[in-house]
């Protein structure tokens, strides 16, 4: 594809639960917009610029008089419909070859003519702030990652790789109007934009432009501080047992909400704002800042922004998604889901969110949460993020998923920071899965090593890997981070050794082995990879253990 005609360029600790106190104000619903029926409106996702999926039908719809005929055209290829007695309409324009830039026309009553649209591949990214994470954020005052993002934006200019940013949005009753998405445009990589652009699907985007040489655009809908049952719809989070007992906190947290507004805005609000005037005063620190109630439209209240932020992207034709969220949902926060209940929630998600688009078994392709916190001391040490990390490696299991590892990207200056800044190998490592097994691309290795299964010979235990590609390897002197215990269940430090695509382990302090953890820790010591340089996944043996 290079006869493209480009179009002119126009930090402390872990904070899950305050972290999402801290976002409310940033995420507040934006304004219900009119379905007022007259001439024929469009979703804005289907806008200047947009970026359609090559190779299928391309779904769109829009609002029209009831009854009124639409018609729609590109590049020579035709589509017709009719709105139906609510005034909605729906059609699939034929599948097209990658290429662009074209004229869309949509026409009825009146017509509307969309410019620059272009053909390729396109994704839906989503998750909370480590996929929100805007590639300005990464360059201020960061010694690291500050010039690897400078540079990015700077050199961004690729008017085939575009970028729609969902704006927030909460719809806590039901699915949002498809017409009325939040505020939002599709924008081509530039100096002037990219810095908003996502860092993790910018450096995955830019991976697959390197590869494909064909258009390929993301929809970026993600926020902050968010679990994973707000991403997931009202009638699959009803239909898990595991998630009535937070249904049943919400519901008191909504039935509260009336007298708990009450109190903060007689009460808590003019003695914060009090204390704050005083404080100025007396050039002290001001007091900490409150934050109002949660109430129905809180942006972590299960499905809001499932309903608000994803309900009205379905059906766009999408290749596929990419995910990065479960920090929400990995202990502390006891408005969200446990990461034991993530097992569930998790793989119900995806399979939620497939069954709705009704284009197969997309791809669904997630980060594993990178290491954080003080460096591991202990052979086995909470239990909070090795379950969520578990809980993650456990989706696997569904058909056309991929998971890419983070848990040595940590920044080693600001390890408590739990946004590490090295977006571009995170979205380096996820096009490494797109790119093996969509695109089927010839790919030395795409996956660190993932645990399949082990044996006791004797007094050690051999441990077995899959996506050895190349070989095993330690990244250091020696081999690290392997943790045993017998029947009593008591871990020790393990000796740890390659014996061809295995790793043998062993303890003098245990005889009989009965089980084994790697990487069990905020921020492992693990140093097992493979020849591609791809880090080994944690994991245990004893998976129903310590829950």
């Amino acid at each position: 594809m290079n006869n493209y005609k480009a179009p002119s360029a126009g930090n402390g600790k872990i904070f899950f639960f305050r972290f999402i106190m801290r976002c409310v104000a940033a995420c507040l619903a934006l304004p219900a917009v009119s379905t007022a029926l007259a001439d024929i409106r469009l979703s804005p996702l289907f806008s200047d610029g947009a970026v359609l999926q090559r190779g299928r039908e391309a779904p769109m719809w829009g609002v029209a008089d009831p009854g009124e005929p639409v018609a729609v055209r590109m590049n020579g290829k035709e589509a017709a419909g009719k709105a139906d007695g609510s005034g909605r309409w729906s059609v699939k324009l034929p599948a097209q070859d990658a290429g662009g830039p074209f004229d869309l026309t949509v026409q009825g009553k009146n017509t509307i003519v969309l410019h620059d649209i272009v053909v390729g591949e396109v994704w839906v990214a989503s998750g909370q702030s480590n996929m929100k994470f805007p590639l300005v954020t990464l360059t201020p005052a960061d010694p690291v990652y500050g010039p690897q993002a400078r540079e990015a934006i700077a050199a961004a200019n690729d008017p085939m790789l575009r970028m729609f940013n969902v704006g927030a949005s909460v719809s806590p009753d039901k699915p949002a109007d498809d017409i009325g998405l939040p505020v939002g445009k599709w924008q081509s990589a530039t100096p002037e934009n990219a810095g908003a652009f996502s860092a993790v699907a910018y450096y995955f985007a830019s991976e697959l432009r390197k590869t494909l040489n064909v258009p390929v655009g993301i929809i970026n809908s993600s926020i902050g501080g968010t679990p994973a049952e707000t991403w997931t719809s009202q009638t699959v989070v009803a239909s898990l047992p595991e998630c009535k007992p937070i249904l049943e906190k919400w519901e008191k947290v909504i039935e509260a909400f009336p007298a708990e507004t009450k109190i903060y805005q007689e009460k808590t609000l003019p003695e914060w704002k009090a204390a704050a005037e005083k404080a100025k005063a007396e050039s002290q620190p001001p007091p900490r800042r409150i934050y109002p109630p949660m109430g129905p439209n809180h942006f972590a209240r299960p499905s809001t922004l499932f309903n608000g932020m994803i309900a009205p992207l379905i059906p766009y034709g999408i290749q596929g998604v990419i995910w990065y969220q479960g920090e929400a949902n990995s202990g502390g926060n006891p408005f969200a889901c446990s990461p034991v209940v993530y097992r569930t929630l998790f793989p119900a998600l995806i399979k939620d969110w497939r069954a709705r688009w009704g284009q197969g078994d997309f791809p669904f392709l997630f980060v594993q949460l990178a290491n954080i916190r003080a460096l591991q001391t202990k052979p086995v040490e909470t239990a909070g993020m090795g379950l969520i990390r578990e809980a993650q490696t456990m989706a696997l299991s569904v058909p056309n998923t991929g998971m890419a590892a983070a848990i040595d990207l940590a920044d080693k200056e600001n390890p408590d920071d739990i946004h590490p800044h090295n977006k571009k190998e995170v979205g380096r490592r996820l096009s490494l899965i797109a790119l093996a097994n969509v695109y089927r691309q010839k790919i030395p290795s795409y996956s660190g090593p993932l645990f399949s299964g082990f044996k006791v010979e004797g007094n050690q235990a051999r441990l077995s890997f899959t996506h050895v590609d190349g070989g095993l390897e330690a990244a250091g002197d020696k081999l690290e981070g392997f943790a045993i215990a017998g029947k009593d269940g008591k871990y020790v430090w393990a000796n740890a050794k390659i014996d061809g695509e295995t790793v043998v382990v062993s303890s003098e302090l245990v005889s009989e082995p009965a089980n084994i953890r790697y990487g069990w820790a905020f921020n492992p010591i693990g140093n097992l990879r493979n020849q591609a340089g791809l880090p080994a996944l944690p994991f245990r043996t004893d998976t129903e253990a310590a829950k």
